[in-house]
């Protein structure tokens, strides 16, 4: 997009979480894609909180790990309970 059109975009990355203090992400990223689907069964999708876990696990996580996740849960086969 040029600059010229006016559209503005804020990028943003996951915030500092001191339960996952190394370089490796791969737990902080796993972490946010399960809280978020609790999240979600709990409260629903416009709940703010929510909103947070899907922003970080999507600057996180790789698309592929996603998908595999989803393909999981659509499933029934995702490794982790996601019950509230």
């Amino acid at each position: 997009m040029s600059e010229e059109s006016g559209a503005k975009f804020t990028l943003q990355t996951a915030s500092f979480d001191a339960r996952f203090p190394n370089q490796n992400q791969t737990k902080h990223c796993w972490q946010n894609y399960v809280d978020y689907y609790k999240c979600i069964n709990a409260k629903g999708e416009e709940f703010t909180p929510c909103k947070q876990f899907f922003r970080t696990y999507h600057s996180l996580c790789p698309n592929e790990w996603i998908a595999k996740w989803d393909e999981q849960r659509e499933n029934g086969t995702f490794p982790a309970s996601l019950d509230p």
